[in-house]
């Protein structure tokens, strides 16, 4: 089973554990049974492994999230990367052909595709196969995945389906309804549209050349910043006359906001976090080193990272995102493919970072321009290069270097650093990459 995982946004709503570049599906929040969390990416990789060992998995994104991803799922999963947004057929289309001229993957395999932070058990996983099947047999050129709905959702579009049968022709696409058109819809049997669908690639591919003029995965990329934003439901699924739609009753949640993510959680207390016999229905996400105490709360979340803390009503955290669009901060916590960082302090010439590397791994070979830095080991074993020359180090090492130095870290073990920037300009573009 081919398998694209849209992976896209920057999921402000459920700030101040998502940023511009730590999406909502990298929060770790789903208890693993080892006293250890997995993020949204992590649960649904998992499962789709479970269900299908030899899936092969791509994953499309924009390049601020390809670090997460090899942080959190290693450097086997196949990756398509999105050098601007330009909504969902374009990114689509890149990485159907990346999957045939870079994987080589054949034209007339099926593919499935599927946002990547959708909250579901292993019959969701199930269904999946069960459409790149019915994809398989070429009796449509489209099925989707309908979503049975369990309320009259205002927030999904819907698919109206020809008959009440498991695989139905599909009538028509409805917009996103108001609370007493959506009833009408259900009463009609119709189907969530949860941007579930499989095809065969040599229909994808073939309907890119004729709304895009391309010669191949590369010139694609190339000329990707130029192409015109457009959802793959207005660019193909509503137009397509060969199109079926297959339900799904399992669960299915879009995890969206605080208020359904708490839903979905196993605990109510993930960090530091202590709620006294009088609360009820309070969820505490804690990243931070300090503990949170909860007493006498009602339906409140209160969430806590080095980018701020929210204390919401579980209603009222849905409208969250208008505030943090207002918010201007440096970002405060990634993680990287080598590992994460944390700022701890921000000065007008300074800023103190917190640096902790996985083992085996390092930083580019690289330099900065504008600034000098100074790294001090507190935990951990490994090695810098600084201008070609290698010195092991250990906690307790204070290592410099001046503007232009060339430097890199590896770690033997896990290694924590705190790292010093001096300057007048700190920025995040003054770097640049050497080969070593």
């Amino acid at each position: 089973m081919n398998i694209i995982l849209l992976s896209g946004g920057s999921g402000k709503r459920l700030w101040p554990l998502s940023n511009d570049v730590r999406s909502k599906q990298f929060i770790k929040i789903f208890p693993k049974g080892d006293r250890t969390y997995e993020s949204m990416v992590q649960r649904v990789y998992r499962q789709i492994k479970e269900v299908d060992a030899s899936a092969k998995v791509t994953i499309a994104t924009s390049k601020t999230q390809v670090s997460a991803i090899h942080n959190q799922l290693g450097t086997n999963v196949g990756i398509s990367i999105e050098p601007c947004r330009r909504d969902t057929f374009p990114a689509i289309a890149l990485a159907s052909l990346y999957l045939t001229d870079e994987l080589h993957i054949d034209p007339g395999e099926s593919v499935v595709v599927c946002p990547v932070d959708p909250y579901v058990e292993k019959d969701y996983f199930k269904a999946l196969k069960e459409l790149s099947d019915l994809a398989d047999k070429g009796e449509a050129n489209l099925t989707l995945m309908g979503i049975e709905p369990t309320y009259p959702s205002e927030k999904y579009g819907y698919i109206i389906p020809q008959s009440m049968d498991r695989v139905s022709k599909v009538t028509q696409f409805k917009e996103k309804p108001t609370v007493d058109v959506a009833k009408d819809y259900i009463d009609q049997g119709a189907l969530w549209n949860g941007g579930v669908f499989a095809y065969k690639l040599e229909y994808m591919i073939g309907k890119a050349h004729e709304l895009i003029d391309f010669t191949d995965y590369k010139d694609l990329f190339a000329k990707y910043d130029t192409l015109k934003k457009i959802s793959f439901d207005y660019a193909v699924a509503e137009k397509e006359n060969l199109i079926q739609v297959m339900r799904f009753d399992g669960k299915w949640k879009d995890l969206g906001t605080w208020n359904t993510l708490t839903e979905a959680m196993e605990e109510n207390v993930v960090g530091k976090g202590i709620l006294n016999d009088t609360c009820s229905d309070v969820h505490i996400v804690n990243e931070l080193n300090v503990p949170i105490l909860a007493m006498g709360l009602k339906d409140v979340v209160i969430s806590a990272s080095p980018e701020g803390i929210l204390v919401s009503d579980k209603e009222q955290s849905s409208y969250i995102k208008p505030y943090v669009d207002g918010l201007e901060q440096e970002i405060m916590f990634a993680e990287k493919s080598w590992g994460s960082y944390e700022v701890i302090n921000i000065e007008k010439e300074s800023m103190t970072i917190k640096v902790t590397l996985n083992p085996g791994h390092s930083m580019n070979y690289h330099s900065h321009r504008n600034r000098n830095e100074v790294w001090v080991v507190i935990e951990g074993c490994g090695k810098t290069i600084i201008d070609g020359m290698e010195q092991n180090i250990s906690a307790g090492d204070v290592i410099t270097m001046a503007a232009g130095c060339k430097h890199t870290v590896i770690a033997d073990s896990e290694l924590k650093l705190i790292e010093i920037q001096l300057g007048s300009e700190i920025t995040v573009d003054d770097k640049e990459k050497h080969v070593l």
